[in-house]
């Protein structure tokens, strides 16, 4: 008997280990691969790949919000184009250093949040996004009709952040923040911190009945997820050289919102997921501008229509498949009880 128990145990402690090393090389593995691909690709690829880098954080930090807190903003968008004009017209007008231009941006940027914040702390569901939507509106038209400050229309020429076009110093810088912000997100939601934000979703007067001071932990999603699409904005706006009032349009807010669902909202690896996929497709479908927006929407479609957790839905469930044809899925003692079909 103590035999049998000894086996068991280790065999249970084995699979432990397993899952363990399969969970730290699915994390370490797309990122080794991701540091050697400039290696092998063109400079266009990895153009695009650093831009799939910005999206990554824009998406993985609006899933903090629409995913996790329940929060469906529509403003997340005109954060990143504030952060960028914000640290371009501080260097361009005062003559400051560029790292010091950006960090100010996201100091302004959180500052911007926490109002808003607060301003929208009883608002839910279509409210909120009625609300941060007028408010993304009201910053791309005065950016549009201020040509002496902003440079309306035209955009603003900013200065590069490595004083040259090439693409490959500014591929690492992305992937380096990329990273940075899915670390900083996955430790928020395996804190406390993420249970309660999780609690205000689910319930938010059962949240405050539980202690849970409601309103700090919206309002700090709120700038955090804000605070992280500024370092997008600067970053993208000191990489391209050249910011725009068209990155305030909804068409990017939509991008965002469409990477997330893609992908699978409340998961960690959904949003990283649904912006890579989905920018390769654009990218591959280039080639047919007149239908690429319609094979997009269809996928957006049948994924929704099939798996409604996404891309992270449909993998799951192709595991569990495979585990059940191998014979590994545990059987709870319900399911034995229970009188097959015949």
């Amino acid at each position: 008997m103590d035999k049998t128990l000894r086996t068991v145990r280790e065999t249970r402690a084995e699979r432990v280990v397993l899952k363990h090393k399969l969970k730290y090389s699915g994390l370490f593995l797309p990122l080794l691969i991701a540091l050697i691909l400039p290696l092998y690709l063109t400079d266009y690829w990895i153009y695009a790949l650093t831009l799939t880098f910005y999206y990554v954080i824009m998406a993985v930090t609006w899933n903090l919000l629409g995913g996790y807190t329940g929060q469906f903003s529509l403003s997340h968008h005109t954060f990143a184009m504030i952060g960028s004009y914000i640290s371009a017209l501080l260097i361009i007008k005062t003559g400051i250093p560029l790292w010091m231009g950006m960090a100010s941006s996201w100091i302004f940027n959180a500052f911007i949040s926490v109002l808003l914040g607060i301003l929208c702390l009883r608002m839910r569901g279509i409210y909120l996004a009625l609300t941060t939507w007028a408010f993304a509106e009201i910053v791309k038209t005065y950016i549009r009709m201020d040509f002496e400050f902003t440079g309306g229309d035209r955009g603003l020429n900013a200065p590069l952040f490595f004083k040259t076009m090439n693409p490959i110093p500014y591929y690492y810088l992305f992937l380096a923040f990329a990273v940075l912000t899915i670390i900083v997100i996955a430790i928020i939601m395996r804190s406390r911190i993420g249970y309660y934000l999780r609690t205000i979703r689910n319930d938010e007067v059962a949240a405050q009945a539980m202690g849970v001071n409601t309103v700090r932990w919206k309002v700090f999603a709120f700038m955090v997820a804000s605070v992280f699409a500024s370092v997008a904005g600067t970053l993208y706006g000191h990489f391209t050289g050249l910011i725009s009032p068209v990155s305030g349009d909804f068409y990017e807010m939509s991008l965002i919102i469409i990477f997330v669902v893609i992908g699978g909202m409340r998961s960690q690896a959904g949003p990283v997921v649904g912006a890579i996929s989905v920018r390769f497709l654009a990218e591959v479908l280039k080639k047919w501008p007149e239908i690429r927006m319609i094979i997009l929407a269809l996928v957006v479609i049948l994924i929704m229509r099939f798996f409604n957790g996404g891309v992270m839905e449909f993998l799951r469930q192709g595991v569990q498949r495979i585990r059940q044809r191998k014979g590994r899925t545990p059987v709870s003692g319900l399911q034995k009880m229970e009188p097959r079909q015949r």
